[in-house]
């Protein structure tokens, strides 16, 4: 039987499960400090500070095109359905409603209507109104409130309007009653309810039915918000390092151009390896995938 080292206890007890598997922004720039700077090196002199710009620059880029550092955020929606977007939130990847079983069903994005910024005031004839100043006047923008009011389950979102839902009664026919959907959007046929992003605003607005709801929101972070946040997987280490090699020679006077292309194909190159690495597809998970290729699908 082995003994526990003091640093295996500490692992154990402290709660950081899975951080050997990260390398950190204090430790990035220390290694590139030591490995790419110097007399006799690539790069003779480079400031600190600079540095960690570019390793940070990296991280940014890195979160959004290879290690892809996604999020997941569990809240309540309101009775106002709306909440702010997550304080690190760049993009969103799914947004869900759980039930009481533990099971997520994602949440269609409304595409057929939108959040406006604001709204100009008009008096009875039409006309733009303006204050004192001479600026527009702002009013409470109408659509989404109107649109938080649908109820959009697949017994109600039909009602919305003829423009999107054409439900059709032939004599004899079946009737709405009995399932008749002829001429709707498919993808508007959903009791999962509908959400709206306000980009001015950073909210997140959705549909009456979800109300008093859980939902997870996934979504895509910069890997900037805090300290403890600011790591980069190891597959991607070696991409760090050769993405700030390649932005601080570019930016250097009197390089060779042969150097700057040079460390720019190996930043491509790096940055590839660790898309393949951090792409993770297990066989057992494409094995259960293609098994849904089996059922028969009556048509």
């Amino acid at each position: 039987m082995g003994f526990i080292t003091d640093d295996q206890e500490t692992y154990y007890t402290g709660g950081d499960f899975g951080g050997y598997r990260y390398i950190s922004l204090h430790d990035l720039v220390n290694n590139f400090m030591f490995s790419y700077v110097g007399e006799g090196k690539i790069i003779s002199r480079a400031n600190r500070r600079d540095v960690v710009f570019h390793v940070k620059r990296a991280m940014q880029e890195f979160s959004y095109d290879v290690s892809r550092v996604e999020k997941i955020q569990e809240v309540d929606v309101p009775n106002t359905l709306s909440i702010p977007m997550p304080q690190d939130y760049i993009n969103y990847v799914s947004i869900s409603y759980v039930d009481k079983s533990g099971v997520e069903h994602p949440i269609s994005k409304g595409r057929i209507t939108s959040a406006p910024s604001q709204a100009i005031a008009q008096d009875s004839e039409g006309n733009y109104t303006f204050d004192d100043q001479g600026n527009l006047s702002i009013s409470t923008p109408e659509t989404i409130s109107r649109f938080n009011s649908i109820d959009s389950t697949i017994s109600d979102i039909s009602q919305i309007g003829d423009d999107y839902f054409y439900n059709y009664r032939f004599e004899g026919g079946p009737s709405l009653g009995s399932g008749g959907r002829y001429g709707s959007e498919p993808e508007l046929l959903s009791r999962n309810g509908m959400f709206v992003i306000d980009e001015a605003n950073g909210k997140i607005n959705f549909s009456s039915n979800l109300a008093n709801t859980t939902i997870t929101i996934k979504y895509i972070s910069d890997g900037l918000g805090t300290d403890q946040e600011m790591k980069v997987h190891k597959f991607a280490e070696e991409a760090i390092y050769k993405s700030v090699a390649y932005s601080i020679l570019s930016g250097m006077a009197n390089v060779q151009e042969y150097i700057i292309n040079r460390f720019r194909r190996e930043r491509r190159a790096a940055m590839r390896t660790a898309k393949l690495r951090l792409y993770d597809i297990k066989a057992s998970d494409m094995i259960n995938i293609m098994r849904n290729k089996s059922k028969q699908i009556k048509h």
